[in-house]
């Protein structure tokens, strides 16, 4: 069964739900027409558990992250201040979510990943991806505080100095560097990518739900210390997002 929202579109075969990211004009940007439909689906999956969910990017991109064009349309001052609180709420509502689901998730990352997307492919279980994956921050060169997990999630999985390192000099980690540290646990070819999804996805069908229910228990990160460090970056982010530096940012960003 296939239903659309527009901006995010809903698989379901062989008990396996696939939400895809579906603003492809736009690399999947993150705005609220987006994560709203988003956080939607995660509510109907955790009520009707499938065998394994799946995320992923319609067209060339994952996602590149919060929409600067829109945050820098919106007007400063309280209408930029309620969009920021609500956007990165949001953002933080679909990672929390994922690491939450009593079933395995898998991300594909055929892409770039930039921004705050990021946290979606860290709060999935496993992530698969091509030679075009890529990720990187944006933070210093646009004027943001990092968001989507950079600091409540990534230290934890490639350690806090390499963390700091990405996201200080603004690097760009490409999909061989993503697999090394661990960011991308399954690195195939572009023509071979659904085919290694496939062999997860039977792999994971045919394990015993209630070993599945209890590893991904003891193994994620805690929701709840995910939810306070989250929480910190959303309030660290509507600070700076006030500020001419942020202003002054998003205007290169845009006219670079």
């Amino acid at each position: 069964m296939t239903s659309d929202t527009s901006r995010v579109r809903v698989d379901e075969a062989d008990d396996v739900v696939t939400l895809t990211l579906n603003r492809p004009e736009r690399h999947n940007a993150l705005v609220p027409e987006l994560l709203a439909p988003l956080n939607d689906a995660l509510r109907r999956v955790a009520a009707a558990p499938p065998a394994a969910l799946v995320l992923r990017g319609a067209g060339r991109s994952f996602s590149s992250g919060g929409d600067v064009g829109r945050f820098h349309a919106t007007p400063r001052g309280v209408a930029r201040q309620t969009y920021a609180h609500g956007l990165v709420g949001a953002l933080n509502d679909a990672i929390l979510a994922l690491l939450r689901l009593p079933c395995p998730t898998v991300a594909v990352v055929h892409g770039m990943v930039t921004g705050g997307a990021i946290g979606l492919v860290l709060g999935c279980d496993i992530a698969v991806g091509s030679p075009r994956a890529s990720f990187a921050p944006w933070y210093t060169a646009v004027g943001y505080s990092p968001d989507g997990g950079w600091t409540a999630l990534l230290p934890e999985r490639i350690g806090r100095a390499r963390a700091l390192d990405i996201q200080l000099l603004n690097r760009r980690i490409d999909a061989d560097e993503a697999h090394r540290l661990g960011l991308l646990q399954h690195l195939v070819q572009e023509p071979a990518l659904d085919e290694a999804l496939a062999q997860i996805l039977g792999t994971l069908r045919q394990a015993r739900p209630g070993s599945v229910r209890h590893t991904l228990a003891l193994t994620r990160p805690d929701p709840r210390q995910v939810a306070e460090r989250l929480e910190a970056e959303r309030t660290h982010f509507l600070e700076q997002i006030a500020t001419d530096e942020a202003e002054h940012g998003m205007a290169a960003f845009l006219n670079r």
